[in-house]
Parts: C-alpha cells; structure tokens; sequence
C-alpha cells in the first residue's frame, strides 16, 4: 500500500500570518521523500483561512521540481471553478513537467462562499462537474477538447502541451453523497475517500459504485485512496488530548466554512445527501466532532496503524494519505507526529494489500 502526505495550509490561528503558514507546510513537504512518502497532495479552496491552496497544480509543480520522484495528487481540483479547457492544459503541462507523476483528483465543491465568489450557481454545480469532468477526460486521451453541452460550451481545440500517456487508471473524484458516487462511476474514475460518513454508509455506497462502474466500464472498480486526519505520539493519552484539540478543531472549521448549523443546503440543488448533515450540526455539533474524531488516525503508532488497518480493510482502500498540520497545530508538533509515524507506522502500512499508485501511474504509459 502506498502512503501520501497532504498538505492543507490552514490559516485558523491568527497570530501567524499566511506566508508563516506556507513556509512550515512546504517545509514538512520537503521532507516528504526523505520519510519514505510516496506522493504528496493538496486541495483546492479559496477567500478564507480554511484552507488556502487556491491553485493545487502550482503547489504540485513547486515539488515536481523539488522531487524527481514523489507523485503529485490533486485532492481535489474543483471543476465548477473553473474553465475546463484550462483544466485540461493545465493538467497535461505539469504531467508533461513531471514525466507523468500526475494522480487527478477532481470534485465539484461544496462550500457556498467560493461558489458565490466565482459568481457560480451552486444549483448547476453537479451539472457543471459532469460535463467539465466528461470533456476534461475524453480531452486528456484524444489529446483534444470539443463539447457542446448545456453549460460546458468548447469549440475543438489541442491540448498543448500535449497529454503523452493516458490518465485512465489514475484519476479519482471526491464522492460524499450517493448521486455522485454513481456519476464517478459512469465515469469510469476511481474513488478519494475524505472520511465524513459512518463507515457503514460508505461501504453501501462504495457497493453501488463498484455494480454500477463493472456495469458500465466491463471490469472492477479501481481500489480507492483514503485521506485522514493524523497524529501520532508516543503516549496514548497525550494523542488523546491534541486529536481533541487539533482534529476536533479542524472539524469546527468544516462546519464553519461549509455553514452546516444552517439550512441552505436543502434548498440546493443536487445537494440533498448534506440535508442530514446540516440538521445533526444543528442539533448537536460537539457530537458530530466526536464522531469525526473517531474515523480519524490518532494515537500511538500500534492505535494509528490499527486503525488504518481497519478502515482500509472495510473501504477496499489501495492507498492511504495522510494530513499531519492543521487548525493552527504548532509546527513543531506537526513535524514530531509526521516523523513518528514515518518511523514507526508507514513501514507496517506499506507491507499491507493495496494498488501503488507509482504502478498505476506506470501502468498508464
């Protein structure tokens, strides 16, 4: 199995500025390959201190040049965002760059202020997503994009540089809700899991892709990437105290950010699986952090590798990435977990049944 590290920059203490903040993120990064990462990932999003990687194929061409080896993962670029020709160009340029070490990641966005922003109807969102995703693909194995849909409009035009190896077999979507799931299906694209759900939930709706994507594409799914939220220390009940602290208090800010004590989601569009979501941050949100906590990775190395252990092996996850710094975590404390758990977990994590993405990546020339 291989191991990602992911990188978030979180602004959310406010006694450090955001240049503070990119300077430690890309420090841990730089420490990536010589810890025995594989690849290394960041996602995209905009206007606020949640996270502040506005442009995740910039971020992976900084460590293209600064590692000849480690993959590069979108987790994700958001395709609502944007102008999928771009997309497209931009894609191909850093695999061009990189001599394909590209992972695509795309999603369709779920926060209200970047959608409002941009000036994007958050109604067409899944709309926009599928036929962006549908160009952007066909565009990156024909080496053109041509579409004529009710909101992608493309004349035909190259892509230049051009794609030189297929993205079939290394490119994933961010599914949270059922209906998407399906749609990365009929895609024919694989799964990124950011863990959100009960794992009963997911491993229901990860069964209604997997029927549907052997339906559609004549063969299995590809196995998924999961993400999680990590700390690691050697003392069980001071990992305790900072996965309280720290996951706990990034979770506080997906409730910020994503304004789920409210109400605007079920008058949205193609939003209806965040309904549940919103009404138990209503009724009770320090339980709906508590339950976060609890499909996170925390503890001592033996509690994180048991862990991983038990949520890859009830996902069918090939792959597990890792995001050590955030909600304002003191960097050194986020560089002591990450090593740590570089030491004493990644190399069990390794020996453990899963699809390498460098074999994928391969597997795609």
């Amino acid at each position: 199995m291989d191991v990602g590290l992911a990188l978030v920059f979180q602004g959310t203490d406010q006694s450090k500025t955001d240049q503070y903040v990119y300077q430690n993120e890309l420090r841990l990064g730089m420490m990536a390959e010589e810890l025995g990462f594989q690849s290394i990932w960041s996602v995209e999003h905009h206007f606020t201190d949640y996270t502040m990687c506005p442009d995740v194929t910039q971020f992976l061409s900084y460590f293209a040049a600064k590692s000849d080896k480690l993959l590069l993962g979108s987790m994700v670029i958001v395709l609502p965002w944007h102008d999928p020709m771009r997309v497209a160009e931009e894609i191909s340029m850093l695999d061009n760059m990189s001599n394909g070490r590209m992972i695509l990641g795309v999603g369709r966005g779920l926060g209200r202020i970047e959608f409002d922003g941009f000036g994007r109807d958050m109604n067409e969102s899944r709309e926009y997503f599928t036929e962006s995703a549908e160009m952007i693909l066909e565009g990156l194995e024909t080496g053109f994009c041509e579409y004529d849909g009710r909101l992608v409009k493309q004349l035909r035009r190259e892509i230049r540089p051009r794609p030189f190896k297929s993205f079939k077999g290394r490119t994933y979507a961010a599914a949270v809700s059922p209906e998407s799931s399906k749609i990365m299906a009929r895609l024919g694209v694989g799964i990124l899991i950011i863990p959100q759900k009960p794992w009963e939930h997911v491993e229901r709706e990860l069964a209604d892709y997997r029927a549907i994507y052997r339906e559609v594409n004549g063969t299995d799914a590809p196995a998924p990437i999961l993400g999680g939220w990590t700390y690691c220390d050697a003392d069980a009940a001071r990992a305790e105290e900072m996965a309280l602290k720290y996951i706990g208090g990034y979770y506080q800010t997906v409730v910020d950010h994503y304004e789920m004590q409210g109400d605007h989601l079920k008058n949205t569009k193609g939003y209806e699986g965040y309904v549940a979501m919103q009404e138990m941050a209503n009724q009770n949100v320090n339980a709906m952090i508590e339950f976060f906590m609890s499909i996170q990775v925390w503890g001592t190395p033996e509690q994180c590798y048991d862990r991983i252990v038990n949520f890859t092996s009830r996902t069918g996850a090939g792959a597990y990435n890792g995001v050590f710094s955030y909600a304002g975590m003191p960097y050194e404390d986020a560089e002591k977990s990450m090593r740590l758990f570089a030491k004493e977990v990644m190399p069990e994590v390794k020996k453990l049944p899963g699809a390498p993405l460098m074999e994928l990546a391969r597997a795609a020339e």
